[in-house]
């Protein structure tokens, strides 16, 4: 396993759509491994594959780091459709590892049902509540170029990236 480098916004490779994977290999394996323990590192709680510059239509997350009684969860979702979601919303403040340092409340719902395969290539079919909602709708909205910040205002936005472009230059000069 790998550590891997997380792309920052704005990256255009953060706003492309991931196309289905083909097939469940021991590539894609590799990738999902180091991608969780490029997630654990960093620290977060998800990770889709085009934050680390891949195109692969998979995310990881682990909301059980948010709670040290629980054991870890790790999951690696293939290919994910939101196949039902609650009229209910609740609100989380958000961050994103490609945006470090940044939060803001996004309304999502509250509870979403999802379809995907998983590493031994069989579908699967998860409820997620709670933060695990959120997390999994955040990294969902990864994998069609959509970054939480997509979710505020056009003002919020650019406001946020400009604090990114200045984030990225100063680590330049760092």
């Amino acid at each position: 396993m790998a550590l891997m480098d997380i792309l920052l916004h704005p990256d255009p490779r953060l706003k492309k759509t991931c196309p289905p994977v083909a097939d469940v290999s021991d590539e894609l394996r590799a990738l999902a491994a180091d991608m969780l323990e490029t997630m654990y590192k960093a620290p977060g709680i998800g990770l889709a594959a085009p934050q680390v510059g891949s195109e692969a239509r998979m995310f990881v997350m682990d909301c059980a780091l948010r709670d040290e009684e629980e054991e870890p969860d790790p999951m690696v979702l293939i290919n994910p459709e939101i196949i039902a979601a609650s009229e209910d919303i609740s609100t989380y403040n958000e961050g994103c590892l490609s945006l470090p340092e940044l939060f803001e409340d996004v309304k999502r719902p509250a509870e979403i049902t999802m379809k995907f395969i998983d590493l031994d290539g069989n579908e699967q079919t998860r409820d997620f509540d709670g933060l695990r909602a959120t997390c999994a709708q955040h990294e969902f909205d990864h994998l069609n170029g959509v970054l939480f910040i997509d979710h505020l205002s056009r003002m919020k936005r650019s406001m946020l990236t400009k604090k990114m472009i200045k984030y990225k230059k100063d680590r330049v000069r760092a």
